[in-house]
């Protein structure tokens, strides 16, 4: 069941289902969770996610439209992106600094129309439609190393020693003290 974090606390619906995957340990310096929301039934109302700026990087893939796929990146503020009465997204969430594609591919906010781009996401979600989530994730990290392999994604240093020294950092600065770098150097390293 759906078990948001922070701000989504108050938006707990127990028709909604959240499920994180943590990727196989191959793909663990550049994929932070393989995700997958939907409604287990239609809402009385439509649902409205919360969610937080961050640097990271998201492949979308909409379930109850399979030709509805694309890469997005959230803004610098917190946005509320309204799913609907009835939905069903998987995601790939890449760790901060990992995406290597041109910033073309990318698109700011939710994903809504199909995709156009050149990393073959329009076949993959069609290959992915009507598949159990457990049967998703092996096929998913598959696409994951063709990235990798093909340079679109890449392991990031900086982001590997922040995640080995996660317990010690409290703020940006300390961050940015363990990556050896200042706090507005590391911000434009992980953009």
């Amino acid at each position: 069941m759906y078990d948001p974090k922070g701000n989504g606390k108050d938006r707990t619906v127990q028709a909604v289902s959240f499920v994180e995957v943590e990727p196989p340990a191959a793909l663990q310096g550049i994929v932070h969770r393989f995700l997958d929301l939907k409604t287990t039934e239609p809402l009385s109302e439509a649902y409205r996610f919360h969610a937080l700026p961050d640097a990271c990087v998201y492949l979308v893939f909409d379930q109850l439209s399979p030709e509805i796929a694309g890469v997005a990146q959230l803004r610098a503020e917190s946005e509320e992106f309204n799913l609907g009465r009835a939905f069903h997204y998987v995601n790939i969430r890449f760790l901060p600094g990992v995406w290597q594609s041109p910033k073309s591919e990318i698109t700011l906010g939710a994903v809504s129309a199909p995709y156009a781009g050149d990393l073959g996401l329009g076949e993959l979600n069609q290959t992915l439609a009507q598949k159990p989530f457990a049967d998703q994730v092996p096929v998913l990290s598959e696409f994951v190393t063709g990235l990798v392999d093909h340079g679109h994604v890449a392991l990031n240093p900086i982001t590997s020693l922040i995640f080995q020294h996660l317990e010690d950092i409290q703020t940006v600065a300390d961050m940015a003290e363990i990556a050896g770098l200042s706090a507005r150097q590391l911000q434009r390293r992980l953009k």
